[in-house]
C-alpha cells in the first residue's frame, strides 16, 4: 500500500479502547477480525473521520491481524477515508436510480456552491464532496449521505438549506 502523505496522531484513548473492547466482546476471542468493520468505524470517528496508514496498522495490531487485511477493507469501502475530509462530507449516490434522477447535477451544484471539485475539501476544512456507489435508498433518489443520515429527494433548495444548517452547526452527523 502506498504510504499516506497525510500525517495523523494516533490516539487510542481509554474511552475508545473501552468501546473497541466492548465491540470485541461480541465475537469469539479467536475471531477478532470479525469486528474489523465496526472497529474501523469507531477508530475513524475518533480520529477526525479518516484513517492514516499508521492508524490502520494500529487497528491490525489491536485485532491481531495483518495490516494488509485492514488495508484491503479500507481501500474497498467508500465509508472509510484515507485522507482528511471535511467535517461535513456530502456523499452523493451516483448509481443508476440516483443518476437518472439527477444526482450528478446535485453533486455538481454542491461543488459549485462550495467552490471545490468532487473528492475535494473546502479550504476551511468544513466540507467535502464525494461520489459513492449505491447507498441502498433508490426510492428516495437523488440522495446523499451526510454522516450517519440520508438526505433524500434532493433539490438545489434542499442543498442550499443543508449547507446553511451545516455552517450554523445545526446538523447532527452521528446517531449515537
Amino acid at each position: 500500500m502506498e504510504t499516506n502523505k497525510y500525517k495523523q496522531d494516533i490516539n487510542i484513548t481509554p474511552e475508545l479502547q473501552q468501546r473497541i473492547d466492548e465491540l470485541l466482546s461480541h465475537y469469539p476471542s479467536d475471531k477478532k477480525k470479525s469486528a474489523l468493520l465496526p472497529v474501523l468505524h469507531e477508530v475513524q470517528d475518533a480520529h477526525d473521520n479518516w484513517l492514516s496508514t499508521e492508524l490502520m496498522d494500529k487497528v491490525a495490531e489491536i485485532l491481531e491481524i495483518k495490516p494488509i487485511e485492514v488495508y484491503e477493507v479500507v481501500t474497498f469501502y467508500t465509508m472509510y477515508n484515507q485522507k482528511p475530509m471535511g467535517k461535513y462530507t456530502f456523499e452523493f449516490c451516483l448509481t443508476s436510480c440516483c443518476g437518472l434522477r439527477g444526482a450528478d447535477d446535485m453533486m455538481e451544484y454542491t461543488c459549485e456552491k462550495l467552490g471545490i471539485k468532487p473528492g475535494g475539501t473546502t479550504a476551511d476544512g468544513l466540507f467535502s464532496v464525494a461520489g459513492v456507489q449505491c447507498l441502498g435508498a433508490c426510492g428516495y433518489a437523488p440522495m446523499m449521505q451526510l454522516g450517519d443520515f440520508y438526505k433524500e429527494h434532493l433539490t438545489k433548495e434542499k442543498i442550499d438549506q443543508i449547507i446553511k444548517d451545516c455552517k450554523a452547526g445545526n446538523i447532527i452527523l452521528h446517531d449515537k
